[in-house]
């Protein structure tokens, strides 16, 4: 199983963090990674089973959804090389808000698991974008 680890701190509280990120099809925050959400189906964006197809490559469903906890999780289904389905199964990525109580900032840590045949390439892939996400956030988030 392999496995990719990132995290920043924002400088907003978590509550204010939680509200920009926890909707699963607004990611206006994560320009210019992200350029296009396109919701699949009619399951809204702060519901399990809520899907999204972004930049036109990356299938992506919500697993769970936790508003106490600032947490939610999500599967790849599908996405180009070695994230297509072919490629990598049981990819679940999870983001975790943590509130650093002594700043009043947020620890956002960025996590996800998968089985591949070839671990460390999904990892080369997808540190880079999930670097360039949580960069994006940080950066949305400056006062």
């Amino acid at each position: 199983m392999g496995s990719c680890y990132n995290s920043t701190v924002v400088d907003t509280p978590v509550e204010k963090t939680w509200e920009t990120v926890r909707n699963f099809h607004q990611l206006g925050w994560a320009a210019p990674v992200v350029e296009r959400v396109d919701p699949v189906g009619d399951i809204p964006g702060d519901q399990p089973g809520a899907r999204r197809v972004l930049n036109g490559m990356f299938h992506e469903t919500l697993v769970s959804l936790d508003d106490e906890g600032h947490e939610f999780s999500y599967s790849i289904d599908d996405g180009p090389g070695p994230v297509s389905n072919e490629a990598v199964e049981n990819y679940l990525g999870v983001v975790q808000l943590h509130p650093v109580t002594d700043t009043g900032q947020t620890l956002v840590v960025w996590t996800s698991s998968y089985d591949s045949d070839d671990p460390a390439a999904v990892g080369d892939f997808c540190n880079p974008i999930y670097q360039g996400l949580l960069a994006a956030l940080k950066d949305y988030l400056k006062d």
